[in-house]
């Protein structure tokens, strides 16, 4: 069996990055490390993204972090009335229906539900 686990994520800042997660997806701190300024996130799923400074700044490619959340619309809608602003609204893309945004290093989320991705893109 595999199974993922766990991912380390490279940030600019790290506690900035864990209240940002916190504050509008609800991940959870599992456990932080302050001297190392490194912070366990854990999302509804058990899955935690190790945030921890980045060596130099975060130029480049970057990974995409895809979200499942429970309904696409409903998130975005409050997402933006907390200010955040989407790459792209709830729509019907090539991947499926969902929305994106970016972090506060500019990696990218893409929101996704069950029941939008069934029902918007037949």
């Amino acid at each position: 069996m595999v199974k993922f686990d766990h991912m380390n994520m490279p940030v600019s800042d790290p506690f900035k990055s864990r209240d940002w997660y916190v504050k509008h997806f609800g991940f959870k701190v599992e456990f932080e490390v302050p001297e190392r300024k490194t912070i366990a996130l854990q999302d509804d799923a058990g899955f935690t993204i190790f945030l921890y400074p980045a060596a130099k700044p975060l130029d480049g490619a970057k990974c995409s972090l895809t979200l499942q959340v429970e309904n696409v619309d409903d998130v975005h809608a409050r997402l933006v009335k907390q200010g955040l602003k989407f790459t792209n609204p709830p729509a019907k893309y090539f991947w499926g229906y969902g929305a994106d945004l970016l972090d506060p290093d500019g990696y990218q989320l893409l929101l996704w539900d069950e029941v939008t991705m069934r029902e918007k893109t037949r």
